[in-house]
């Protein structure tokens, strides 16, 4: 498929930190992934009476924000602030700023909740008389609620003054974030961009996805011939993105390309021949100037639907034929869905630093009618490419091309 787009410079990832279900920096993410621990468990999140299973970030109900942070305090904020603190993040931040100015950084977030399980609790502490909502609620919506509430806590936390903006296009939210800080650096309009993103579990997506019928009962077995469904993730993470010449103390990662698209096919269902995801590959291979035999691994969406692994294998299998290898990585985290594009973008990043690739978790049996060359072990060796596929709602789609300096 020709593609008319231009190559990009490559922009650096020179920090970035992940908190998921598997624990808390990219240190234990590493270690989960190497000796193949799943973050997901029996779902234990408030009264939520459903069968199925979780990958649920432990502590974020035994403290809350306070002092300046008080009236942001809320699940998604909370999980926002333990993402900040790993890793040495803040300080890689405030270098940044010592080199560029606050001003000159820019704080792009993706979400697709945002603080939405304090709207429900608020609803739940309604006037039984008026249906009138908590004075509480109304008074910290724009901190929660609120989808630019994120963008607005995260600037705070690190004392930034560039642009910013959040980015809410369900599941592919926080992989665009990576292209939208590509075209504000390329503008002028900052000199480095925190990108990241962050979404927390509450009950308007668990319930929404059990009336859909896409949630398994049992942990989530991406590309196996008897896949049922998903299981719902929460996490946070956040790079540092510097023009490509900026390289940090360790081998470098840098974002090479990306490709967007939206196809619009269907509310929630794929396009049949996945036609908007070989699109966003295309485009992101020709903004990073490789063909695709210069990639080794992709990093595959991979919910674990039916539909969507299967329009997947498509797309990729259109583009790369059988040669890279593929796998998901939703088994250790859950679907994170407007995290899902940071998430796996840092494990990508961890991938091609550590040279290994994890293989599918939990698929017993890879589905015969899928073509790519799906990984069920981890493999060991050397990579310097890696695709990694977001493919939302509404048919929201984003590849990144992510690959050493």
């Amino acid at each position: 498929m020709p593609s008319n787009v231009q190559r990009m410079a490559p922009l650096a990832l020179s920090a970035y930190t992940l908190v998921t279900a598997n624990g808390r920096g990219v240190v234990p993410v590493l270690e989960a992934l190497r000796t193949r621990r799943s973050g997901l468990t029996s779902c234990d999140f408030e009264d939520v009476a459903l069968k199925t299973h979780i990958g649920r970030v432990a502590g974020l109900e035994d403290f809350v924000l306070d002092h300046e942070l008080q009236p942001f305090d809320c699940r998604n904020n909370r999980l926002a602030w333990l993402g900040l603190q790993q890793d040495g993040f803040p300080v890689a931040v405030a270098e940044a700023k010592q080199r560029y100015g606050a001003h000159r950084i820019g704080v792009i977030m993706g979400t697709s909740t945002s603080g939405i399980l304090e709207t429900e609790h608020a609803y739940r502490e309604r006037d039984p008389q008026t249906g009138r909502l908590p004075g509480w609620y109304t008074t910290r919506y724009r901190y929660t609620h609120n989808m630019f509430s994120l963008g607005h806590f995260v600037r705070t936390c690190l004392g930034l003054q560039g642009p910013a903006m959040v980015v809410s296009t369900a599941c592919s939210s926080s992989a665009k974030v990576f292209a939208t800080a590509a075209r504000f650096m390329q503008t002028g309009l900052c000199d480095a961009v925190i990108v990241g993103g962050v979404d927390s579990l509450c009950h308007t997506t668990m319930y929404g996805f059990s009336a859909l019928q896409l949630l398994s009962a049992d942990p989530c077995r991406p590309c196996d011939e008897d896949r049922d469904g998903l299981s719902l993730g929460e996490a946070a993470g956040y790079a540092l993105l510097e023009s490509g010449d900026r390289r940090g103390g360790r081998e470098t990662v840098a974002l090479l390309g990306y490709g967007e698209s939206t196809d619009g096919y269907h509310m929630s269902h794929p396009h049949p021949e996945g036609a908007g995801a070989v699109r966003a590959i295309h485009d992101s291979l020709a903004r990073a100037g490789i063909r695709p035999e210069a990639v080794e691994y992709v990093n595959l969406h991979g919910t674990a639907t039916k539909a969507n692994d299967s329009v997947e294998d498509k797309a990729v299998f259109s583009v790369f034929g059988a040669r890279p290898a593929c796998s998901s990585t939703k088994g250790w985290t859950g679907h994170t869905l407007g995290a899902a594009g940071i998430t796996e973008a840092i494990i990508s990043a961890l991938c091609l630093v550590h040279g290994f690739i994890p293989g599918t978790l939990n698929c017993r049996r890879v589905d015969p009618s899928l073509n790519s060359r799906i990984l069920r072990e981890n493999q060991v060796g050397s990579l310097s490419c890696i695709v990694s596929n977001i493919f939302g709602f509404g048919g929201n789609n984003c590849s990144l091309v992510l690959g050493k300096l």
